[in-house]
């Protein structure tokens, strides 16, 4: 037993005792090894359910506890992917490539070509994307996409080097624009006044979406100051639109009295008092003393599901709607349905045709006033990147060829929530603005004195 003891204690104290038997290590201990792959794992829990923020602290750590090991860097850089951080998304995926060398995953390939892209650096981003689609098996290759965001950036390229279009996209001015995304353009009072949604801190309720970790959506009312040529008075205290969770104005009428909105509660710890089962379209209508009332969710079960369904647009004599749904996200993201009026109802709602429609994401439509022209972003047609936006006619007894509107227009990230008000000679958009290494969603404004709807 002595013996025993004193093996044990010569083994503490004895730098060289395992010498011969195991290498010791000058930069990382096997302890703390150890403890940087079960925080790798930790983090990728937490980044398969979305949760970017927390996962992206247990990836810092795990590259503390193990500086060399090429996992943290790639799972950071995946991290600020989510997080719209394209500068540092590429800064962690180059890290990791560099760390890694032979070892690192392939799909390294595809990360990096994605943070090129989205950064406009199209070259680099094709270089990246054909070596995934040569390391990468068919099958991973065909679930990334990776044909498709090759054709992407091919599109992207020619779109840019023909575009001739005298748009120039700016922020509009004032306070609308934060930090935080700011979206959804609702225009109102003859252009006096607009509504936005926002995810910003001083949201309803002070409430974060625990599965993405950023406040929940808020409607925002902005005035115009003509003197100052700026949009000023921001603020979400309007009438009783705003809940503790998802609240979004899409749509008002030219009367200014009546409104459609999506709402969504399902996300809160305790329920609301406006619950909903999913992701609601409500209607809302003023009062008379220029109040927004209580949000009615439509109950007509060809619109609302226990699905998504949001983002309405509305003809200008309200008797047709647009809206997305992804209630067949087996077969495809996100589609665009279409329901009319029947007396003071709705109808029966029903896909747009798949020549609108694809397998990917369509979103965010704006039907113009006359019901001739839909507006939408998808990234299932040939684009630039992500969300393009297009437009596609209604020729009565069918849909038109959906038209991509162009390098004008468009960029190689998501471009949603187009607007094209005619009388105004306006449009809006919104859209990334890339600061350095980050970068948020942002509204921006067209002159459009010259814009032609493009019909071929």
């Amino acid at each position: 037993m002595k013996f025993t003891l004193l093996i044990a204690i010569l083994l503490i104290f004895t730098p060289d005792a395992f010498s011969s038997v195991q290498p010791t290590d000058s930069t990382t201990t096997v302890m703390n090894k150890a403890a940087a792959i079960i925080l790798i794992e930790e983090g990728r829990t937490m980044f398969a359910e979305g949760k970017m923020k927390d996962a992206l602290i247990k990836f810092r750590l795990s590259s503390v506890k193990d500086p060399n090991n090429w996992k943290a860097p790639y799972w950071i850089s995946q991290c600020h992917y989510g997080l719209n951080n394209y500068g540092y998304a590429l800064k962690y995926a180059q890290i990791a490539t560099k760390q890694g060398g032979e070892k690192i995953d392939d799909e390294i390939h595809f990360i990096l070509g994605t943070c090129y892209h989205r950064l406009g650096e199209l070259d680099s981003a094709l270089t990246s994307y054909n070596e995934a689609f040569v390391t990468l098996s068919k099958r991973r290759s065909s679930e990334l996409l990776i044909s498709h965001l090759i054709e992407q950036v091919n599109y992207a390229k020619n779109a840019l080097a023909a575009n001739t279009a005298d748009y120039k996209r700016r922020r509009i001015e004032g306070r609308v624009n934060s930090g935080y995304d700011d979206y959804n353009l609702v225009m109102a009072d003859g252009g006096k006044s607009l509504y936005f949604t926002s995810r910003r801190s001083n949201t309803t309720g002070g409430g974060m979406n625990p599965d993405d970790q950023r406040f929940f959506e808020d409607t925002y009312k902005s005035t115009y100051d003509a003197e100052m040529g700026e949009w000023d008075d921001v603020t979400n205290e309007i009438g009783k639109i705003n809940s503790d969770g998802f609240d979004a104005l899409n749509y008002i009428s030219p009367d200014g009295l009546y409104a459609v909105m999506t709402l969504n509660t399902t996300a809160l710890d305790i329920k609301a008092k406006k619950s909903t089962n999913g992701s609601d379209i409500c209607e809302l209508k003023m009062s008379n003393k220029g109040i927004w009332n209580t949000p009615k969710i439509i109950n007509n079960k060809s619109i609302n599901t226990s699905y998504f369904e949001g983002s309405a647009t509305l003809t200008a004599d309200g008797n047709t709607m647009y809206f997305v749904t992804d209630r067949k996200g087996d077969k495809s993201s996100t589609d665009i349905y279409m329901v009319e009026k029947v007396g003071k109802g709705w109808g029966e709602a029903k896909p747009l045709p798949m020549t609108v429609n694809t397998t990917g994401r369509e979103t965010t439509p704006f039907i113009s006033p006359d019901g001739r022209y839909l507006f939408f972003s998808s990234d299932g047609h040939e684009g630039m990147g992500g969300l393009d936006i297009y437009v596609v006619e209604n020729q009565g007894a069918e849909w038109g060829t959906p038209i991509n509107l162009g390098a004008g227009i468009n960029t190689v990230n998501n471009d949603s929530h187009f607007v094209y008000l005619k009388e105004m000679k306006k449009a809006f958009v919104a859209g990334y603005e890339i600061v350095g290494n980050k970068s948020s969603l942002d509204i921006y404004e067209f002159d459009m004195k010259n814009f032609i709807i493009p019909t071929k």
